[in-house]
């Protein structure tokens, strides 16, 4: 047994302390959201939570969106996985990956700055750039942005709202 934890122990990097995400600490815990944008106006929450022993933190996401004259009534779930890349070359380089039930998957590389955390997408790829924004007010309360980009255009806001930290899950 204690070969085994000690064997665990040697191949969990830095990162499983839990206490080596900086700013995104911050977004830990369960948030409720409203918004809207290019899908109409919707409502829903999120939570951000460590994983694999602090190795990931992990977003999962539902909003729902009414019906509307336009659309009808539908739900978005995601989930995104950020982690710090392995490579040698990135030197632990903050980075995410997102999956949604309509098929999307998205690569992005994180910043910080101040109040704001960045998720963006490779400019260097070819196709469609994304952008994912959180800002704290200072509280317990975010401003969220998601904008979208087509190739050699500049951003334009797809989505934006506002989460406030819930006490219940």
């Amino acid at each position: 047994m204690r070969l085994v934890l000690f064997l665990l122990l040697l191949a969990c990097p830095a990162a499983c302390s839990g206490d080596d995400w900086g700013a995104l600490r911050s977004l830990v815990g369960h948030w409720t959201a409203v918004g809207g944008g290019a899908p109409g106006q919707g409502a829903g929450d999120f939570t951000f939570e460590p994983g694999l022993q602090g190795a990931i933190l992990v977003r999962k996401s539902h909003t729902e969106y009414p019906a509307s004259k336009e659309k009808q009534a539908f739900v978005h779930d995601d989930l995104l996985i950020v982690y710090r890349d392995p490579d040698e070359r990135s030197e632990g380089a903050l980075r995410a990956i997102y999956f949604d039930n309509e098929g999307h998957v998205i690569r992005y590389g994180i910043t910080m700055f101040g109040d704001r955390i960045i998720f963006a997408t490779d400019p260097a790829e070819h196709g469609m750039h994304y952008r994912l924004t959180y800002e704290h007010d200072g509280g317990d309360t975010l401003r969220v942005q998601f904008e979208v980009a087509a190739p050699g255009k500049a951003f334009t806001t797809y989505v934006t709202g506002t989460a406030k930290r819930s006490l219940s899950k």
